[in-house]
């Protein structure tokens, strides 16, 4: 009854003059997102070159096609077996024709949000259209997943190249396939169309050439004003950093500070996000006197800066001016993803040259050892790496866009696509989102600094293995003897769950393995008035596989912030009367958030 009411009122509001009309203006301004993307070339500014994912693409298909032609067998089954599932779907699809009840060959996962629209099923058509969609998927990904002549790494590669391709194609993605937009299609009379089409031109104009998709509205989403408002001072910078104070807002704070290292891959805001999300304002409200580092987001004069560099004129410049701003020589350090990375690079540096300046450890989503990196390990092997670093040769950096692509593409589906049928075929512009927002907030990397990253931890995995060598120093994990408070997110695709683990037995003082629920972000930003998700505690971390920890591991409701706060109070509980920001010796030099975290790619 409901389809037809909708049929009814689709044909009301269908006017054919207006459809033509809008469709005439789609097109127009689908002329301009081409000309839009063609100005930059056409004056020099962008030079199209094949990428170099599609060399890889190509070489790990080829292998692939390779194993399974190479024995007239094998690639008879693999005929048959493709052949049977569309045969099994016909004879399902013209059974239903005919009125009798036949179970579908293949059902998407409940939790897929691209079919999750009723007319999926209702509709014969676009019933056959997913069915034939999801059968010719599960066929690509086992020919992938079956080829055991390949080895492992070119083979998770075509996995990863599988996944990415199909997701592009799925009917969701296309006006005529997708009963969603048809219908709004045919209800607006193609007024979706035109918005989207606007929405794409302006984004490729934004992008200079490159379709940037919008994920959030910006329009009040602004640094300093909206986000990262959090009161606090400059009192420190040099060429890689600013060093922020924040304001106390309670009478006594814990003696020792604490010093945040967040990723240079992204800026620093996301743990001062709006101040109901701040983990920076919870920090600064439970009694700690909060440092932290906003990176720069470098230029091609910085490029030759390198992960020395870093850790020279990150945190260790950031632990001399905390001493001489509050007299303490020693500070309770907390690092995000690849700012833990360096952190734990940088303990390992002051424990081989008998520095004490640390009381403890945490890291947020961070790994030490990359055996089990997921699915970033896609982009690295020896000659991906080679064609990156001649790339950024010319460049001096890499350019943010590229790296937030390549998170993207982890979840496309969630974090592309969506946006895609959202944007640009619904004519639907996405709404503010804080999260969001700072995830398109992409920065750039010097290509000294992320060559040496890629190499020595991605590809070497030198760090956990004693073999990384930074500042002339042979770094051994084992000798960082501070206590540890090692937080991983259960459904990371950054730095996965089970990869943090594993590295917590490398370094050489007590560590205490907490998992949180959600991911890579939310799993992290996760204030306890939200009351969402949940976290484990289990103290045995060696020798022990994730899902054998979990077993054992006590779930606790709500947030890890106050179990950490805890933790970090149980260490060193010594208070003092809270400091007032910046002195004599370091004098304000602006506000909060600083200046280095506005700078846009």
């Amino acid at each position: 009854m409901s389809d037809v009411t909708t049929e009814t009122q689709v044909a009301r509001k269908f006017d054919p003059e207006a459809f033509a009309m809008n469709l005439a203006r789609a097109m127009e301004t689908s002329g301009q997102a081409l000309a839009a993307f063609l100005k930059p070339r056409e004056s020099g500014e962008v030079q199209d070159k094949p990428p170099s994912e599609l060399t890889e693409v190509v070489k790990a298909f080829s292998a692939v096609a390779e194993y399974w032609l190479s024995d007239n067998d094998r690639s008879a089954d693999l005929q048959k077996k493709i052949a049977k599932a569309y045969l099994d779907l016909w004879g399902s699809s013209v059974r239903r024709l005919a009125g009798e009840q036949a179970p579908p060959a293949i059902e998407p996962s409940p939790r897929d949000k691209r079919f999750s629209d009723p007319e999926w099923k209702s509709n014969q058509f676009f019933d056959f259209v997913l069915q034939l969609y999801l059968l010719t998927t599960q066929w690509a990904q086992d020919l992938v997943r079956n080829a055991d002549g390949v080895d492992p790494h070119t083979r998770k590669k075509a996995e990863f190249y599988v996944q990415q391709i199909t997701n592009a194609l799925a009917p969701s993605n296309f006006v005529l396939t997708n009963p969603e937009v048809l219908r709004e299609t045919l209800a607006s009379n193609g007024d979706n169309l035109v918005r989207g089409m606007k929405m794409l031109a302006e984004d490729i104009e934004a992008g200079r050439g490159t379709l940037r998709i919008r994920q959030s509205d910006p329009s009040n989403l602004v640094v300093g004003v909206n986000m990262a408002t959090t009161p606090g001072k400059v009192i420190f910078q040099n060429d890689l950093m600013q060093l922020i104070q924040y304001t106390p807002t309670t009478e006594n704070v814990l003696r020792t500070p604490l010093l945040i290292v967040p990723p240079w891959i992204n800026k620093f805001y996301i743990l001062d996000l709006k101040p109901e999300k701040s983990f920076i304002k919870w920090c600064v409200d439970q009694g700690i006197t909060v440092f932290v580092i906003s990176w720069v987001n470098p230029d091609k004069s910085l490029g030759g800066k390198t992960f020395e560099d870093y850790m020279k004129d990150g945190p260790l410049a950031a632990m001399d001016a905390i001493e001489r701003a509050t007299g303490e020589m020693k500070v309770h350090t907390m690092g995000y993803c690849v700012g833990g990375t360096l952190l734990a690079s940088t303990l390992a540096w002051l424990a081989e040259k008998r520095r004490v300046r640390v009381t403890s450890a945490t890291f947020l989503a961070a790994q030490v050892d990359f055996t089990h990196a997921g699915d970033l390990l896609v982009f690295v092997d020896e000659d991906q790496i080679s064609a990156l670093e001649r790339d950024m040769q010319e460049t001096g950096v890499l350019e943010g866009s590229k790296m937030a692509m390549a998170f993207n593409m982890l979840r496309s589906n969630d974090l592309i696509w969506s946006y895609v049928v959202s944007n640009y075929l619904k004519g639907q512009p996405p709404s503010s989102f804080d999260l969001l927002h700072w995830n398109s907030d992409a920065t750039r990397m010097p290509a000294a600094n992320h060559s040496y990253y890629l190499r020595n931890c991605y590809l070497e995995n030198r760090l956990s293995t004693g073999s990384m060598v930074l500042d002339n120093t042979l770094l051994d994990l084992s000798k960082v003897k501070v206590p540890v408070y090692n937080l991983a997110t259960r459904e990371d695709h950054i730095a996965p769950a089970d990869s943090v683990l594993y590295g917590s037995q490398f370094f050489g003082g007590p560590v205490k393995y907490v998992l949180s629920g959600s991911g890579h972000i939310a799993g992290v930003v996760n204030p306890p008035a939200s009351g969402k998700y949940q976290f484990w505690t289990n103290d045995n971390i060696r020798d022990i596989s994730l899902s054998d920890w979990l077993k054992a591991a006590q779930e606790h409701k709500g947030s890890w912030w106050p179990d950490w706060r805890e933790w970090l109070e149980s260490i060193d509980a010594e208070q003092v009367p809270a400091r007032a920001v910046g002195t004599e010796a370091l004098p304000p030099i602006e506000d909060a958030p600083g200046s280095y975290v506005r700078v846009r790619a």
